[in-house]
C-alpha cells in the first residue's frame, strides 16, 4: 500500500485543466525549453551494474632503429580504467481516481498530467548532462562542466577562455561535443533499457498524509524513471569555451564567439571520427546570429541546412543547437 502526499492533484487543478465544453484542455507549455542535447547524444549499454568502465591507452611502446647483430629492448603500451557512473532518475504521479474520472475522460487528463512528467524529466536529465556533479551530489552521475573546469588540467587544452572576468558574474558556455562511441557517449547501466520509461500502474490504493493519516482512497499512479550517465572515452572531443560575458555581448563588447568557434573546431583530433555539434543557450546564439552578419560578408559563418525538413543552423558544417539548460550564471573558470 502506497502513501499519497501533498504532491498530487486538487480540484481546483483539474477544473484548471478544463475547456468550456467540458472536454481536457490543451495545456499551453509555457515551461517547455528546447534540449537537443537529448537527440543528439550517442547511447551505448554499459558493461557495469551501475554503470561504464571504459579502458584508454595512455602509453605507447618505446620503439628503435637496430643495427644488424644489435638487439633491442622490449617496451609495452600502458593503459587505464575508468568507471563511470549512471544516475536514476524518478518520479510519481498519483491522482484521485474519483478526480480522474470526474468528466468521463480518463486518458485524456492522465496524458495531460504524463507530458509535464516527461518535459520535467527532459529538463533535468538535459541540465545533469552539462552541470551534474556527483562528487557533490552522489546521487547524480557526473556531467561535463565539472569535467573541465580548470584550464591547468590535463584537458586544460580543451578550455577556451572567452575574456569573462570579474566582476561580471553572468558568464555562460558555449560546448562542442563530438559523440561518438570512442569519444563522447551516453550509457545505461547494463541488463537495463534506454532512454525514459514509463510504468503505468493503474489504481491502487494508497495511504493519505492529508487530514488523518492513514486513511485509504483508489488512485492512478504512474512511474517514471530514465538510468543514464556520460562516458567520456576521449576528453580531446569536447571542448568547452567558457567564460562568454553575457552583459558584454548585450553591450557589443564581447567576444569574437566566431573566432572561438573556429579555435574549438581545430581542438578536436578528426571530425569525420565522432558526430561533432555546438551548444549553447538563446542568448549566446542570438549575439553569434548578430555577428554571424560580417562573417556570411566575408564567407565564413553560420548558414543554415535542411535535415529532415528541419532547416539546422551549422558553423562550418556543424550543427549549431540551442540548450535552455546551460545557464547564465555558471562560475568563472581559469
Amino acid at each position: 500500500m502506497a502513501t499519497i502526499g501533498t504532491g498530487v492533484l486538487t480540484l481546483v487543478d483539474w477544473a484548471k485543466r478544463l475547456d468550456p465544453d467540458g472536454s481536457i484542455a490543451v495545456v499551453g507549455e509555457l515551461l517547455a525549453q528546447s534540449n537537443r542535447i537529448l537527440d543528439d547524444a550517442l547511447f551505448m549499454e554499459g558493461n557495469l551494474p551501475v554503470g561504464h568502465r571504459t579502458t584508454v591507452r595512455t602509453g605507447l611502446p618505446n620503439v628503435a632503429w637496430r643495427l644488424l647483430n644489435q638487439g633491442i629492448a622490449p617496451s609495452k603500451s600502458t593503459t587505464a580504467q575508468v568507471d563511470e557512473q549512471c544516475g536514476n532518475l524518478e518520479a510519481w504521479c498519483e491522482v484521485d481516481k474519483q478526480l480522474a474520472e470526474l468528466n468521463g475522460n480518463v486518458a485524456a487528463f492522465r496524458l495531460s498530467e504524463a507530458r509535464a512528467f516527461i518535459e520535467a524529466m527532459n529538463q533535468e536529465m538535459s541540465q545533469t548532462m552539462f552541470y551534474g556533479n556527483s562528487g557533490v551530489n552522489p546521487e547524480e552521475f557526473l556531467g561535463l562542466s565539472p569535467r573541465y573546469s580548470l584550464t591547468t588540467a590535463g584537458n586544460g587544452q580543451n578550455i577556451l577562455l572567452a575574456g569573462g572576468a570579474a566582476p561580471s558574474v553572468d558568464f555562460s558556455s558555449i560546448w562542442l561535443v563530438g559523440w561518438g562511441d570512442q569519444s563522447v557517449f551516453g550509457i545505461f547501466p547494463k541488463g537495463s533499457t534506454a532512454g525514459l520509461s514509463h510504468e503505468d500502474l493503474g489504481i491502487e490504493t494508497v495511504e493519505t498524509t492529508a487530514g488523518i493519516a492513514g486513511n485509504r482512497m483508489r488512485a492512478y499512479r504512474d512511474h517514471w524513471v530514465w538510468r543514464c550517465g556520460i562516458a567520456l572515452r576521449d576528453w580531446r572531443y569536447c571542448v568547452r569555451i567558457a567564460n562568454i560575458d553575457i552583459p558584454r555581448l548585450l553591450a557589443g563588447t564581447g567576444a569574437d564567439l566566431s573566432e572561438f568557434m573556429i579555435k574549438a573546431i581545430h581542438r578536436i583530433p578528426d571530425l569525420g571520427m565522432c558526430r561533432p555539434v555546438f551548444y549553447m543557450n538563446r542568448s549566446v546564439f542570438e549575439y553569434l546570429d548578430i555577428q554571424r552578419r560580417n562573417d556570411v560578408i566575408l564567407g565564413g559563418g553560420i548558414t543554415y541546412q535542411n535535415v529532415d525538413g528541419i532547416l539546422v543552423p551549422t558553423f562550418r558544417g556543424v550543427p549549431v543547437r540551442i540548450s535552455d539548460s546551460l545557464t547564465e550564471a555558471e562560475a568563472l573558470v581559469a
